[in-house]
């Protein structure tokens, strides 16, 4: 089945994943919490941080209630980060966005399980600068589960493992000279194995592309972040490494393909 059988399926559908979106990515943001404070995000009900208040189901709704609640938890009024519905509202117009791309497919839910990786590690590396493994190794399970049923498997294998270990090792290679270098920690080991899965989905050609993108976005997050933040610690370079993915999955194909053409490569 398609979404694009005719424009009511395809409005529907996209209505249907925009729900399932916010829902997933209240679901995210509450499992990168927990992983940033070192608690489990599988057990357990979802809780107010400020006075460990137990949310009902109508608390539960995303992104309304929010609304309802005037940003304030119901028992101590205490305020709730306007982040919590920003990227509720966010991860539902990804998956909009991801449906639109690759249909009803298994290429869909595997790129799908990557962008939920994506997005809740990207939260965690802002919040303690570190890089759970749990969500690369989702993530490369998800990319190895779904081979099988991808066309020309075993190319996807070969070009998937090229891309992941050589611009791993390459990134390994260069990080341990810079350190020298600059006699300080250049570039962390999670982002390291981060770009090691980007170059499985991605391939050779998409992750020299998302590496160049990830530098630039990188860049302007941090001048963002210092015009923001007067005192700078650790910078998390794990949320512009995701939004290059990112942006390269969903488009990259048809972007690369433009540059090649105007280069005369193509």
């Amino acid at each position: 089945m398609s979404i694009y059988l005719s424009p009511g399926i395809t409005v529907y559908c996209c209505v249907i994943a925009w729900f399932f979106g916010t829902v997933m990515g209240s679901f995210l943001n509450c499992a990168a919490w927990r992983i940033a404070h070192k608690e489990s995000f599988l057990k357990g009900r979802s809780r107010c941080p400020q006075c460990d208040h137990k949310l009902g189901a109508l608390e539960l709704i995303p992104v309304f209630s929010w609304i309802f609640l005037g940003g304030k938890c119901k028992s101590c009024k205490k305020k709730i980060p306007a982040r919590y519905p920003l990227t509720e509202l966010f991860f539902g117009a990804v998956t909009v966005l991801t449906l639109l791309r690759f249909d009803l497919s298994v290429e869909f839910l595997r790129d799908f399980v990557f962008i939920c990786c994506l997005f809740c590690l990207s939260l965690v590396d802002l919040e303690i600068c570190e890089i759970p493994n749990g969500t690369l190794i989702i993530a490369a399970a998800a990319w190895l589960i779904a081979l099988p049923f991808m066309s020309e498997p075993l190319e996807r294998l070969k070009y998937g493992l090229i891309a992941g270990v050589g611009f791993g090792a390459a990134l390994l290679g260069l990080s341990l000279i810079m350190d020298r270098v600059l006699k300080r920690d250049s570039l962390g080991g999670g982002d390291i194995k981060l770009f090691a899965v980007v170059g499985l989905y991605l391939g050779i050609v998409g992750t020299l592309f998302g590496v160049m993108l990830a530098c630039v976005l990188g860049l302007l997050f941090a001048l963002v972040r210092k015009l923001a933040v007067k005192k700078q610690g650790a910078f998390p370079f794990g949320p512009a490494i995701s939004a290059a993915a990112a942006v390269m999955l969903l488009y990259g194909e048809g972007a690369v393909r433009a540059y090649l053409e105007f280069a005369g490569l193509a």
